[in-house]
């Protein structure tokens, strides 16, 4: 994607933001086991991991690291959901 094409695409994310409210498509949170401790995550939707974050983080770890772990667990989902 060319730097206007992202342009453009994070403008649009942005103004839809305000239209959809993320608390709708909240699913139950999960947990996931990493090296650190227990990470809770909220997931949403089953198809994007876009907004899917931390919402419990071992002692230790920052909330970017934890955020990182709750979408590589939402990506681990929708790609276990392809494959059945």
């Amino acid at each position: 994607m060319t730097g206007r094409g992202a342009a453009i695409l994070a403008v649009a994310a942005i103004g839809l933001t305000g239209c959809i409210n993320p608390q709708r498509y909240e699913t139950v949170p999960v947990q996931v086991q990493t090296a650190q401790g227990l990470v809770t995550c909220q997931l949403y939707t089953r198809n994007t991991v876009a907004w899917d974050r931390a919402i419990d983080i071992p002692p230790g770890m920052n909330i970017a690291t934890g955020d990182q772990v709750c979408r590589a667990e939402g990506e681990r989902l929708i790609a276990e959901a392809g494959s059945s």
